[in-house]
């Protein structure tokens, strides 16, 4: 609600002056962030384990949260990255798959998690106003919503950031080594399913920094690159950027979510901030190509500008919400991106051929 609420009981504050009230069931820690929703009705573990959401407050839409608690196999990265949970109903595990409850894995990874929160009104707050910054007030301390504001304020935010950088392997890993085709993912912020898709689709799997350049990852002679999903400002990742200019005719490129973003600025394609992102695993987006129309997971703030586009690239799919550029194509090198999560974790397997044609270009 709006005003004045007790200074000691957690909350959230946005920097428009509005207060969501709640109760600390994560670690009991402040932390500022852009505040997002979610869509999603299902898969809590793989949202909170995504690297794509490091540094934001993420609200989830669907009131009942944790029922089937957390495990090892459900986890999407090594941590959680994100900054902040913030739910309606937080409820103890019940499902024989679950080893730890959602409040048990944010203590443990020493992040908050604000719960009894009206969460319906926070997303229909942030539907009309956009992405916030905010600050996630839960450390059981006297904190007046005053200074919480004024902290969500004076918090600079993640614009021009290489958040990369913070999500990223610290060293190259193998994460599959049989296969017929060797791929090397550009590891901005990778999903684990994403790289479960490539080994599917007979690919020897090789995960690299960020900070990897071009003669790198050319030396290892790969069939494909993948460029990854990630956080932030796909601007600030300049380095991948250049990366990637460089790789462009020499090797097969796909991108995914950031991937894409980075593609596109690569090729010379301008990108900017939705209003309040694209963050769910019920999207609709049409594949201009065949009229297919398929349910996707999505998860970024920035797209692809399509008045920017340069006539070397060609849109294949769009946003059936707002017309947003949701996947393209060289119109003369084997590279193409899409806006979404072919692979999914949480969200419906529509889009999971593009594994398939990534591979069906390194066959060429």
């Amino acid at each position: 609600m709006n005003g004045h609420i007790e200074s000691s009981q957690a909350f959230l504050a946005l920097a428009d002056g509005t207060i969501f009230p709640g109760i600390s069931c994560g670690a009991p820690c402040d932390l500022p962030g852009e505040a997002v929703f979610n869509t999603g009705m299902t898969g809590y573990q793989e949202i909170v384990s995504d690297p794509s959401y490091f540094g934001q407050i993420v609200a989830l839409s669907t009131a009942e949260v944790g029922n089937y608690g957390c495990n090892d196999e459900d986890m999407e990265s090594q941590s959680v990255f994100l900054s902040g949970l913030v739910v309606q109903n937080l409820n103890p595990p019940s499902s024989w798959r679950s080893t730890q409850s959602l409040d048990g894995l944010f203590q443990s990874t020493n992040k908050p998690i604000l719960a009894g929160v009206d969460t319906r009104r926070l997303v229909l707050h942030l539907r009309e106003t956009g992405t916030q910054r905010a600050w996630l007030h839960a450390n059981g301390k006297k904190l007046s919503p005053t200074t919480a504001v004024v902290k969500a304020k004076e918090w600079p935010g993640l614009d021009g950031l290489d958040c990369a950088a913070q999500v990223t392997t610290p060293v190259p890993f193998t994460w599959s080594n049989t296969g017929k085709y060797r791929v090397v993912v550009i590891d901005c912020g990778v999903k684990y399913n994403i790289l479960r898709q490539l080994a599917e689709q007979d690919c020897r799997v090789e995960v690299v920094p960020c900070i990897t350049n071009a003669s790198e990852i050319l030396a290892l002679r790969p069939d494909g690159v993948l460029l990854s999903n990630g956080p932030g400002d796909p601007e600030g990742v300049k380095g991948v950027i250049d990366c990637v200019r460089q790789l462009l005719g020499k090797v097969p490129i796909m991108g995914i979510c950031l991937g894409h973003q980075i593609l596109g600025l690569a090729c010379g394609a301008k990108t900017g901030r939705l209003r309040f992102g694209h963050h769910g695993c019920n999207h609709p987006v049409k594949h201009l190509l065949t009229g297919n129309v398929e349910i996707t997971s999505q998860n970024h703030n920035f797209a692809v500008l399509q008045e920017s586009l340069p006539t070397d690239l060609e849109v294949t799919h769009v946003n059936l919400n707002d017309g947003s550029v949701e996947g393209m194509r060289h119109r003369t090198l084997p590279a193409f991106s899409v806006q979404y999560h072919p692979e999914a974790a949480p969200g419906p397997f529509d889009a999971r051929y593009l594994f398939g044609q990534f591979q069906q270009m390194m066959q060429r």
